[in-house]
């Protein structure tokens, strides 16, 4: 009921800057929390920052000061700036949102994009 759509990966240095869209499409009520998550190989999945639908943002502690999140509710669209990028953000970046859709009941699920790769070379 719900597809996300990311873009905005690729292969940047140290030291540098990437712009992460990913917006959401389909059948819902509402998006409410939105948010970012990475997963390097071997590792789990963690928590990049999240945003909700007031504007209020989280973020993991490794990223504060550097990455921002913002969200357009007009586009549906949850924005990740990452600024002074380091090698060890390297990872695949996934988008997920938590939406209300109604089927006779309104109903909150998680929806997750595919994901989009993150390489920073040193």
């Amino acid at each position: 009921q719900v597809q996300l759509v990311e873009s905005g990966g690729g292969l940047v240095q140290a030291g540098g800057s990437l712009r992460l869209s990913c917006a959401a499409s389909g059948r819902f009520f509402r998006l409410n929390v939105m948010g970012w998550y990475r997963q390097a190989p071997g590792k789990q999945r963690e928590l990049v920052a999240t945003i909700n639908s007031s504007g209020s943002t989280d973020y993991a502690a490794s990223v504060t000061g550097r990455f921002t999140i913002s969200r357009d509710n007009a586009k549906n669209t949850v924005y990740l700036q990452m600024n002074s990028l380091k090698p060890e953000d390297t990872a695949k970046y996934y988008c997920k949102v938590v939406a209300t859709t109604y089927t006779g009941a309104y109903v909150n699920n998680n929806y997750w994009g595919q994901g989009t790769q993150v390489t920073v070379s040193s």
